[in-house]
This record gives structure tokens, C-alpha cells and sequence, in this order.
């Protein structure tokens, strides 16, 4: 069975380590298609610290965990709280979001190994860096996916999963439909069906067009080949996985599937919290409403999770 972290072993404060004014700096990445840029929050220390690759999770949801549609700065916030407990942290925009725009791809062109092939290559920066001397990949809903893709191809010593889906993409969507009226779940499943199989799908319904549109198909394709539970398992570091009891878009039963394929895991389930990280009700609307309050903080309890499992 998956091991609970029990925040409350923490009997310091973790506010005991607090590290004063961290130095927050711009930093980049070449890739083939153009220049990444990310936010490197850094403890203001001469001695190595632990340092930690925050990735942003699905959409064009950028370095700070905002999109066009909302601001939370949740990743800032994170990424800040961390920082003064002595935690370094790196958070990019992926290519094609905000200041790493330019290293999209068109859309048929862009596959779901891209992120992870950058997220190894920043991880990889950071392991030359004599600064650190532990690297820890945190990944937040779909970028959890993404962290612990590259955390399996490259040299890490821990990896954090916080609100991370339990199931592949292509089931994922299955659930979605699922609330539907049946007639549009019945068109989508013989798409869904050949996408698995790695084959593309010229006749679309217009009612599905946006999700399976022929431009996105190839990306789709590669998305399905990524099962969360089947890579979680084979990862040899210490995994920490965070769940929100709150959350209103990924369930405790993804943190709980994931946790039952590595069972040397350690699973915390937060109460109170949501998918962005602060504190919320059950309620639909209530909970929304916090998804545009940046002034609101991180839940303390996430920050001690974390920092305990870092040290």
C-alpha cells in the first residue's frame, strides 16, 4: 500500500528554514524550433540547495499557472513559497505559450513527446548547475504526466506529482463525453478507437470538430501512447503524490490509482484544497471564483508537504 505523508511529522515549523529574499531571474533554453524562457526563483544562499522543475499543466496555461481566461498565480506562488524555504524552482512557459511562443510548432507538427523532450533538456541544465545539489521535477495536472515521462529518461533524485491524472488521455475524454448527451460519446468512439490504434480520422462531426479536428489528430495519436499509472510505476526515485480534496477537475481517485501502481509512493491528500493549489468549497461556482484571486495564497499545508519530502 501507498504510504501516507503525514505533514503533521513536520513538528518544526517549516518556516524555521525560511531563507529571506530569494533573487528571481530570467532564464532560456535553445531548442530546434526556437528559444524556451522560464523564471528561476532562487534562495538567496551561498551553500547548494535543492532545486525543483515546476511544470505547467494542460492549454496555454503559462510559467505563473495562468491562461487568457484566468490569473491565480498559483506556480508563482508556489514556486515563491518554496524559494523561502530553501527550495530553488524553475517554471517555464511551454513552447507555444506567452514568452516561449516562438518555439511552437504548426499544429499538425506538435506532438506530446515535445514537452517532454524540453522538460528533460531543462532538467538536464539544472544537473550542470553547481548551485543545486538535488534536482526534484514537480509536475501540476497535466504537466504531472509530463514530469514523470522525463523524470524516467533522465538523471533526477525525486519527483512530485500534485493533482496529476490518473488515467490515459484517451480515457480521460471517454469520462468527459460520458456527461453528454449519449449520441455525441456514440459518434466520438469509433475516433477515439482509431486515434488508439494510430490512425487518422478525416470525417469529423462539426459537433466534434474542435476536439478532433484533422490538424490535432496527430497529436492526439501521440498523447493516448502515455499511460500515467504505467510510467509512475517504473519510476526508481522517491514519488510524492498531492491530491486536493477539493478539486473540481482531477479526483482522488487518479491520486489513489497512481499511488496503487507505486506502491513505494507517498500520497497526500490535501483537504480544502483545489486544482490550483488554494483553498476552496465543493461548491462548482465558489471554487471557479478562485481560479481569478492571485492575491489568494497557496495552501500552506502544500508548501510544508513539499519541503518535507524535499528534505
Amino acid at each position: 500500500m501507498a504510504k501516507y505523508f503525514l505533514a503533521a511529522l513536520l513538528l518544526l515549523s517549516v518556516e524555521s528554514g525560511v531563507s529571506a529574499n530569494p533573487i528571481e531571474t530570467i532564464v532560456t533554453l535553445k531548442t530546434k524550433t526556437g528559444t524556451l524562457e522560464g523564471s528561476f526563483t532562487v534562495p538567496n544562499t551561498d551553500t547548494p540547495v535543492p532545486v525543483a522543475l515546476l511544470i505547467a499543466g494542460s492549454g496555454p496555461t503559462d510559467r505563473d499557472g495562468n491562461n487568457p481566461a484566468m490569473k491565480n498565480d498559483c506556480l508563482k506562488l508556489l514556486a515563491q513559497a518554496l524559494a523561502k524555504n530553501k527550495i530553488a524552482v524553475l517554471r517555464y512557459d511551454k513552447r507555444g505559450i506567452g514568452e516561449s511562443r516562438d518555439a511552437g510548432q504548426k499544429e499538425e507538427d506538435l506532438r506530446f513527446g515535445h514537452y517532454v523532450s524540453d522538460a528533460v533538456a531543462w532538467a538536464q541544465s539544472l544537473k550542470r548547475d553547481k548551485r543545486f545539489n538535488e534536482i526534484i521535477i514537480i509536475g501540476h495536472s497535466e504537466g504531472s504526466l509530463i514530469g514523470m515521462a522525463a523524470a524516467q529518461a533522465c538523471d533526477i533524485d525525486k519527483f512530485v506529482s500534485i493533482a496529476g491524472p490518473g488515467w490515459p488521455a484517451d480515457k480521460m475524454i471517454e469520462t468527459q463525453l460520458g456527461s453528454q448527451p449519449p449520441e455525441v460519446l456514440n459518434m466520438a468512439l469509433p475516433i477515439i478507437d482509431a486515434l488508439r490504434q494510430g490512425k487518422t480520422v478525416n470525417d469529423v462531426h462539426p459537433m466534434l470538430y474542435s476536439l478532433f479536428r484533422p490538424s490535432v489528430q496527430p497529436y492526439l495519436i501521440s498523447w493516448f501512447k502515455y499511460d500515467p499509472a504505467g510510467i509512475i510505476a517504473g519510476l526508481k526515485v522517491p514519488v510524492l503524490i498531492i491530491q486536493g480534496s477539493c478539486d473540481i477537475q482531477v479526483s482522488e481517485k487518479d491520486a489513489r490509482m497512481l499511488a496503487r501502481a507505486n506502491p513505494s509512493a507517498q500520497l497526500k491528500i490535501i483537504r480544502g484544497m483545489n486544482h490550483i493549489f488554494k483553498k476552496a468549497e465543493p461548491d462548482r461556482m465558489k471554487n471557479l471564483a478562485t481560479y481569478n484571486q492571485p492575491d489568494l495564497p497557496v495552501m500552506p499545508e502544500l508548501v510544508e508537504t513539499i519541503t518535507g519530502f524535499v528534505r
